[in-house]
């Protein structure tokens, strides 16, 4: 459902009518996906003790709803704002996954966390690159 919705937004009221929405797609889909799996990893963390990959996870999912709603906002767009919060995520994302990959022979949620944080930094990277292609063109 929210696909078709984000198909039916109007991008030129946003002046950006070059916007595309698939990539806007799979970037809210990756974060929401990344914001699940932190949440789970981090809960399985704490009761395995692991306080610090606990903590970094739950800060990652706090990164990747924000992006995510950010996104499904189109008409309140900042360029900059939205670059810098792709940027956050990324960055928190690469910390996640460093984190859980530290983990991830001995836990499983671990090594999927890290999985679903590399392939939401790639999502947002994506996002980031068709987003300055738009602004210079």
């Amino acid at each position: 459902m929210t696909a078709e919705m984000m198909q039916n937004m109007s991008m030129d009221a946003i002046g950006m009518p070059a916007m595309d929405t698939m990539t806007m797609q799979e970037c809210i889909e990756a974060c929401s996906a990344c914001e699940q799996a932190c949440t789970m990893c981090a809960d399985n963390s704490m009761a395995d003790g692991m306080m610090k990959c606990a903590s970094m996870c739950t800060d990652c999912a706090d990164v990747c709803n924000t992006m995510m709603r950010m996104m499904m906002r189109p008409t309140g767009f900042d360029m900059a704002s939205m670059q810098a919060m792709l940027q956050a995520c990324m960055t928190m994302c690469a910390a996640c996954s460093d984190e859980c990959g530290n983990h991830s022979e001995m836990s499983e949620t671990c090594r999927m966390c890290a999985m679903a944080c590399d392939a939401c930094r790639a999502a947002c990277e994506a996002m980031l690159t068709m987003m300055r292609e738009t602004e210079t063109a």
